[in-house]
């Protein structure tokens, strides 16, 4: 039997709020058309903090500096090691490279599980484990 593939994820966050990616609407990925946390795949040899930051500047072209490191989460889809990165920079300035939008929930938003987006003209449901990720996070911390 195979373990699940191995990814790293970003929670980057201005004030209280947390950035999200809204997946492409392709059927054949995992949430498609749905908000997300940006990351990816480790790739061979790959610690996940190196792979946090790779997943991060290829995606919006954002320099993390020191991630901190918040928790994994293990099921049968994969192993998700999470970091966390305040967001130093306006969403004007990110370049999104991988995904349909991106934006800004805020904890309520998180709490409901869906936010609109421009792009999709609609309002998309987050994925289901990237919203109990976030719930875990808000609950453990107090960010500014």
């Amino acid at each position: 039997m195979h373990s699940p593939p191995e990814v790293a994820l970003g929670i980057l966050y201005q004030g209280d709020l947390l950035l999200l990616q809204l997946r492409d609407d392709i059927p054949t990925i995992i949430y498609p058309g749905c908000w997300a946390i940006f990351g990816g795949h480790l790739e061979i040899g790959e610690s996940p903090l190196q792979a946090v930051k790779r997943e991060i500047w290829e995606e919006i072209g954002f320099k993390m500096g020191n991630p901190v490191y918040f928790q994994t989460y293990s099921d049968q889809y994969a192993i998700r090691h999470v970091f966390s990165h305040p967001l130093t920079v306006p969403l004007t300035e990110l370049n999104l490279q991988e995904g349909w939008d991106l934006g800004l929930a805020s904890p309520a938003d998180i709490d409901q599980g869906k936010l609109y987006s421009a792009e999709a003209q609609a309002v998309k449901p987050l994925g289901d484990r990237h919203r109990t990720i976030l719930l875990d996070f808000l609950a453990a911390h107090q960010i500014e």
